[in-house]
């Protein structure tokens, strides 16, 4: 970490975009997935930390941070405002564990495998590729995302820690 990045921490059912040198970190992504996106040519960076995958299934749904359909939408917009070109836009994705063992896999309960699947579905609708992710399995994550180069780091608690 350069001497003037910034560290940006993104909570829970949140979202915040930087531009180099800024960080963007969320910390213990467990069935919350975390969505990166990144401009490359205008080093621009957009984290979401998402809860679920819907907004229009949920009555209490002002908060937009905390949906894959309109989290994805509001990084977008921000990230334009803030000088990024949609055409350029990369995505990562990270989190979506199943956190508790079930006897039976309710389809409520695979909340984690769920928030990945809306998440990869939004980012194809609008036409931005997924070029990396780390997603599902039983533990949780915490990500930083880098606005100078894109590199998404990925710690877990016994499990290592991955640059995707």
């Amino acid at each position: 970490m350069g001497a003037f990045s910034k560290m940006i921490i993104v909570g829970m059912a949140d979202l915040n975009v930087t531009r180099a040198p800024g960080i963007l970190t969320t910390l213990g992504l467990g069935s919350c997935v975390g969505i990166s996106l990144y401009d490359p040519l205008n080093k621009i960076a957009g984290l979401a930390h998402v809860m679920l995958p819907d907004s229009t299934q949920i009555k209490n749904n002002s908060n937009v941070a905390k949906f894959a359909d309109s989290a994805i939408k509001k990084l977008i917009m921000d990230m334009c405002v803030m000088g990024a070109r949609r055409d350029f836009l990369k995505a990562k994705i990270a989190g979506g564990a199943q956190m508790f063992a079930f006897d039976s896999i309710n389809e409520n309960m695979r909340i984690g495998d769920r928030n990945v699947e809306a998440s990869k579905r939004i980012l194809s609708m609008y036409g931005i590729p997924i070029i990396a992710n780390h997603t599902g399995s039983n533990y949780g994550r915490t990500i930083e995302l880098y606005s100078e180069d894109g590199r998404l780091i990925v710690k877990t608690i016994g499990h290592g820690t991955f640059i995707i």
